[in-house]
């Protein structure tokens, strides 16, 4: 009688170091030997090849991907409409990098490790759907106010130091009306020609948040 051994394809981990421009991924096999570290390009075309590249050694079991938050979302987002498991995986604390040497292929090693373990456990972060549209138009909002609030300060210091007649007509204006009263001065007036106070109304009109009186 003859016996046929089937060598089944072994399934795979890998584990991906993630930067602006560049994956460093690992690939481990199921009792977590290294089978290969290799680079590729944060595209469209790069995240395919470093699926492709996984593959190539056996069936994907899962995928630890460090920062799927920020560097690592494009990646994270593709690996799962590819049906591939995505796990969170914590970037290495920095101090202790710093110490040991930094190492792009040890951290894709690792990641892939701590996936492997079940030390890095965490589903991936979705960066779709709604809770991501909200979060895009937050941080919008955010920024604008943190810009608004900056501009209105170096308005007001800019009238507290301007030219004595400018100074006094800025002088006790609220907050709420600061960047109208800004809006509304024009540098091309008679006082103007002083070249202090047409330079500081210039500064001014410049500053003023957008939506803040005419143009």
């Amino acid at each position: 009688m003859t016996v046929t051994i089937v060598d089944a394809a072994r399934p795979v981990t890998g584990g991906v170091d993630t930067h602006l421009d560049l994956n460093v991924a690992a690939a481990l096999d199921t009792v977590g030997g290294l089978l290969a570290v290799a680079e590729f390009p944060t595209t469209s075309a790069g995240h395919r090849e470093l699926l492709g590249w996984l593959s190539g050694f056996g069936p994907v079991a899962r995928v630890g991907v460090e920062g799927t938050g920020s560097y690592g979302a494009g990646l994270a987002r593709f690996l799962r409409a590819a049906g591939v498991q995505v796990v969170e995986v914590d970037r290495p604390n920095r101090q202790a990098r710093r110490r040991a040497g930094k190492s792009d292929p040890l951290d894709a090693v690792e990641a892939a490790r701590a996936a492997m373990s079940g030390r890095a456990c965490g589903a991936a972060k979705s960066r779709d759907g709604n809770v991501e549209a909200i979060r895009a138009l937050v941080v919008a909002k955010r920024s604008a106010r943190s810009a608004k609030i900056q501009a209105l300060n170096q308005i007001r210091h800019l009238g507290f130091t301007a030219p004595e007649p400018l100074r006094q007509r800025l002088a006790g204006v609220s907050r709420h009306h600061l960047a109208a009263r800004a809006a509304a001065l024009r540098p091309g007036s008679r006082e103007g020609a002083d070249p202090v106070i047409g330079a500081t109304k210039t500064a001014l009109r410049i500053l003023r948040p957008a939506g803040a009186g005419p143009g």
